[in-house]
């Protein structure tokens, strides 16, 4: 058994792969520490053979995770690194340490998963957009606030009144509150349809499009694609790198 840790900005995700891809999904917040309701889940697992991480959260959890780790099990925590090259998939940054290893696990189950060009929109405390060519090719990609952090700023910077309200599938609002909330969702679904039509325009294609991270499943309704929603593909990504897969299902 293995257990794979993927440490985001803000939550951390984990499953556990018996031999093959990871089971149920677990979500905590880890404020930059180990959270006392993982480490009473961790109590109850058996003791896995492996721990594979993702983190883009800091060093501080990162020490803060391999100290539970090392206290529960005696294991030591194989932080995953960007890879130039993973089978036909090649970064398009020159400097792959300089591309986030998260996005990079997305891009290598993304590329595993769909046989065509895709899309990757990670929707968590930032916004990234990645795009892959069928061939494995990564053509670069893009960054944004995320949701909650678009909100937060446009708040922080005038004097709007901090309106708690979530937005409807409606394509306008007719209050300040919703209108906010909608406008950030609306912002990342619009790059997305942009991402997606210059994208068709090079392959001639219609490409694939993967949404995932926390705020995935809220911007389903403001999507003018269809968008299949996968909350573990960074887990998915860690899998096929520790099977050492790099062919399609």
């Amino acid at each position: 058994m293995i257990l794979l840790l993927d440490i985001g900005n803000t939550n951390l995700r984990w499953a556990l792969s018996d031999g093959g891809p990871p089971g149920e999904v677990q979500i905590v917040r880890h404020g930059a520490a180990v959270p006392l309701d993982l480490l009473a889940d961790w109590e109850r697992l058996e003791v896995p053979e492996r721990i594979v991480a993702s983190n883009v959260g800091g060093p501080a959890v990162a020490a803060a995770i391999s100290r539970a780790t090392h206290a529960y099990w005696g294991l030591e925590v194989e932080f995953v690194r960007t890879r130039a090259h993973f089978g036909a998939l090649r970064i398009a940054y020159p400097e792959p340490e300089r591309f986030g290893v998260d996005r990079w696990l997305a891009l290598v189950a993304a590329h595993r998963l769909v046989p065509e060009a895709v899309l990757v929109v990670d929707a968590g405390t930032a916004a990234t957009f990645d795009l892959l060519l069928a061939d494995g090719r990564h053509l670069g990609g893009l960054i944004l606030p995320g949701v909650e952090m678009m909100r937060a700023s446009l708040l922080a910077g005038t004097l709007i009144p901090r309106i708690a309200s979530e937005p409807t599938d409606q394509p306008w609002a007719t209050d300040t509150g919703p209108a906010v909330a909608a406008g950030s969702l609306q912002a990342i679904a619009a790059l997305t349809t942009r991402l997606c039509d210059r994208l068709e325009c090079q392959t001639q294609t219609p490409p694939a499009l993967i949404l995932t991270g926390g705020d995935a499943e809220r911007l389903i309704p403001a999507m003018d694609r269809p968008a299949r929603v996968m909350p573990d593909l960074v887990l998915r990504g860690l899998y096929e790198v520790v099977s050492g897969s790099s062919s399609r299902a």
